[in-house]
């Protein structure tokens, strides 16, 4: 599957289900799902044709995905690509995803479908994604509004290599529940979860800057010092020398 395709002919209609299988051009899927999917389920879906794809490796090239495979899942799925350091664009999106923000999202950061309080800790989160590389999950939630009803949602994560080999593109999903109402609609991050792409592996923890793991706390350098004894009247000055010595002292935070 290209990074450029459409579900649309020139005429403007949109392919039937029997039409699934034709070439694709463009830059957005315009498959229409009738009905509300479950949100696990499709999830569940996609990181199974994840999994498929993979034949041994740990993460599957972007090359390798195929709008066939996911057919169920196509019209909530995306392509994200790596541009900086916790930072991701769409280069395909789903019809969903344009109902959900009432606008074209292709070229769009990720992070442009949450209110700004929860950008940092989803930019943390993705950047695990590509780093470790590793599986994340996000819950997100969209308080009501005029013409807006609640609406929740789950995101799924799952890394790809590029055609250099790096892992910079992902493939993922959001699926809402609820009606979305006017858009653009945008959430907040309710709760994150991250996995490991080999069984027991240790996953990477999201960390603000990007750090895996806490820093070391600082230590003072260890101080020595001369220590001389009280001299005695009648020593000798190869006495003194002798009764010379260096005392170590360490000082615990």
């Amino acid at each position: 599957m290209s990074d450029d395709f459409d579900g649309g002919f020139p005429d403007g209609t949109r392919p039937r289900s029997d039409d699934m299988d034709a070439p694709l051009r463009g830059d957005v899927v315009e498959f229409h799902v009738a009905g509300s999917a479950d949100p696990a389920r499709t999830l569940t879906e996609l990181r199974s044709y994840w999994d498929s794809l993979r034949k041994g490796r740990a993460v599957p090239d972007r090359a390798d995905v195929e709008p066939k495979g996911i057919r169920r899942a196509l019209d909530y799925a995306f392509i994200l690509e790596r541009i900086a350091p916790g930072a991701a664009r769409f280069r395909l999106a789903g019809r969903h995803l344009i109902d959900v923000m009432g606008m074209e999202v292709r070229g769009m950061p990720v992070c442009s479908l949450l209110n700004p309080g929860s950008r940092g800790r989803l930019s943390d989160v993705l950047e695990t994604v590509f780093k470790g590389p590793q599986i994340a999950e996000v819950t997100l939630r969209s308080e009501a509004g005029y013409g807006r009803p609640p609406l929740t949602g789950r995101m799924l994560f799952l890394p790809l290599k590029s055609d250099l080999g790096d892992v910079t593109r992902a493939l993922g999903c959001l699926v809402t529940d609820g009606q979305i109402g006017r858009g653009p609609r945008r959430f907040d991050l309710t709760r994150d979860a991250v996995f490991p792409v080999i069984e027991g592996a240790q996953p990477l923890s999201p960390r603000p800057g990007g750090l895996a793991d806490d820093p070391a706390p600082w230590r003072p350098p260890v101080l020595a010092r001369a220590v001389r004894q009280p001299l005695r009247g009648d020593e000798t000055p190869e006495e003194r020398r002798a009764r010379f010595r260096i005392v170590v002292e360490r000082r615990d935070n």
